[in-house]
């Protein structure tokens, strides 16, 4: 009955005040089934594979006036049977996945205050991570500029456990201490262009002398290219980093990626590319150098593959990737189309004397129909085919199948929209 409590008040607070601006909820559940058979490290022996299904379910609000856009995303997120049939408190994760206020200052400039999803691009640098069930949210600060086709935004946040009495060490390892960034953009007639500038503060903690404690911070800078002409389009990323990791090591890396896209007919489309990061010889930095590239809060899901083997919560400060694939995806109907990818991994650094670059060969397929506006169901099936390389990096030489298989059902109806 708690939620119940909390959300009433809230639900009557929007209802008076929506006769004059405009007011939503809607919603959405998507429970997920997978099977995990080497998903995001090779599969070692004696050991069972994974099945599981998880499941996202949120309640959004949103209220929009000519000075205001506020905007609330209550969820919870859940492994089916993590909690008994017969419970007497949920320790689930319920939580507030957004909750932020826009102020409109003037037709062009905003702030925009709370928890809130930071996207940009193609998602690379900075991405909602909407494939994970808890998907990614920062609390921040942003300034917005938006004049006909220019955009300008700035954002800052800064991180505590708590409201201390003393200091300001961060002793959450699981994000960062302080952030700042500018974003860019501009469309022109065939090209969209945006630059960006990142500054990431780490807590370095030094657990013998406190003395010592401090923000270790990087600089990420770059840009995102989109050209179209008639049918074809290509898109670039280049970004390059610098500054510190958190270890103290000097950064020097760097990311590349190129990709044409041809839309042969409405219902068939090709897509070639190639991404480049940097890395570490031997898989970590040393001599006090780091040429590791850090996609830091990107949607990286969508990127090298989707059985998650790279920049997934893992692979960090390693020898880097070059990816090279090629996707298609069929609209076999107004309703369904199917999605096919081949995706080649190396490395561009060495791995280990007399060992491969070569890391192997994944491929991807997935189909999505759409039953309804507010209902569809997707599944796919990824198999990878490991190399040497990989095997040295996974620490893994069982040489076992690594395959993995999904199927979820994603509904969001609309229940209100004045």
């Amino acid at each position: 009955m708690k939620p119940i409590k909390i959300l009433l008040p809230l639900f009557l607070m929007f209802l008076i005040h929506c006769v004059n601006a405009q007011f939503t909820v809607d919603t959405e559940l998507r429970p997920r089934f997978e099977y995990r058979h080497g998903f995001k490290t090779l599969f070692p022996d004696e050991t069972d594979p994974a099945a599981f299904v998880s499941q996202r379910t949120r309640l959004n609000l949103g209220y929009a006036n000519e000075k205001l856009n506020f905007y609330l995303s209550l969820q919870d997120v859940r492994v089916w049977g993590d909690v008994p049939q017969l419970n007497i408190a949920d320790n689930s994760g319920l939580s507030i996945h957004q909750a932020w206020g826009e102020i409109l200052l003037n037709k062009d400039f905003s702030l925009k205050l709370g928890r809130q999803e930071i996207l940009y691009d193609d998602h690379r640098i900075f991405g909602n991570v909407g494939w994970a069930q808890q998907a990614r949210s920062h609390d921040a600060a942003l300034i917005k500029f938006s004049h006909e086709k220019f955009r300008f935004d700035l954002g800052v946040a800064f991180n505590q456990d708590a409201e201390n009495l003393t200091g300001t060490t961060l002793r959450n390892t699981r994000t960062y201490k302080s952030m700042q960034y500018a974003w860019l953009h501009k469309d022109f007639k065939d090209l969209q262009a945006s630059f960006l500038v990142l500054n990431n503060g780490m807590q370095f903690i030094d657990n013998t002398n406190s003395e010592n404690n401090e923000t270790r911070y990087s600089q990420t800078l770059g840009g995102h290219l989109k050209y179209s002409f008639g049918k074809i389009d290509f898109m670039s990323n280049l970004y390059y980093q610098l500054g510190k990791d958190v270890a103290n090591n000097d950064i020097n890396a760097y990311l590349l990626a190129l990709e044409a896209n041809y839309e042969s007919s409405p219902t068939l489309k090709f897509t070639l590319g190639t991404e480049l990061l940097s890395g570490n010889n031997g898989g970590a930095p040393e001599n006090g150098k780091n040429d590791a590239f850090t996609p830091f809060y990107g949607t990286n899901h969508k990127f090298n593959g989707l059985m998650d083997y790279f920049y997934v919560g893992n692979h960090n400060q390693n020898v880097g990737l070059w990816d090279v694939y090629f996707k298609t995806i069929l609209a076999v109907d107004q309703h369904s189309n199917v999605t096919m990818a081949l995706h080649n991994f190396s490395s561009p650094s060495e791995i280990a004397p007399n060992v491969s670059n070569q890391l192997g060969v994944e491929a991807d397929f997935s189909y999505v129909y759409t039953m309804d506006k507010n209902i569809s169901l997707s599944g796919g099936y990824s198999h990878l085919f490991a190399a040497e390389g990989m095997e040295y990096i996974k620490n893994n030489f069982d040489g076992n199948t690594n395959n993995w298989l999904w199927v979820m059902v994603t509904i969001t109806p609309i229940l209100y929209n004045n």
